[in-house]
């Protein structure tokens, strides 16, 4: 039996789109070393969209994230949790020195996995 969607299929199409772009970021990353700092954000900013819009609405997350980061307790929900995780990322990805692009590499290719995996429990849709 397939898998019920909770999003509609705007937002679906949005996640699915993004999840690719931030693959196809992370692959051009690679193969492309001298743009390789700017596409690794971007495949990044492109993967926490896609697991914005795989939960319905990306503006209240997004809210919902900057709200739990300003506030310094430890969050318990494992979902923003992961999220406020995710954002964290971002912005290490976005002022990591050239110097340590590797690791900005795997840190990015770790998370648009992890966000892949999202959107395709949340769609219901293989992203591979």
């Amino acid at each position: 039996m397939p898998m019920m969607s909770f999003i509609d299929s705007y937002q679906k199409n949005w996640a699915l789109r993004y999840i690719r772009e931030a693959k196809a970021e992370i692959t051009a990353a690679q193969n492309t070393p001298y743009m390789a700092s700017s596409l690794i954000l971007e495949g990044v900013r492109k993967a926490q969209a896609a697991v914005y819009f795989s939960l319905g609405d990306p503006a209240s997350a997004e809210l919902i994230v900057h709200e739990a980061l300003e506030d310094s307790q430890v969050v318990e929900d494992p979902v923003l949790r992961f999220l406020v995780e995710m954002e964290r990322t971002v912005q290490m990805v976005a002022i990591i020195p050239e110097s340590e692009r590797d690791k900005a590499m795997k840190e990015a290719v770790e998370l648009v996995q992890m966000a892949s995996e999202i959107v395709s429990l949340f769609t219901g849709e293989k992203t591979d």
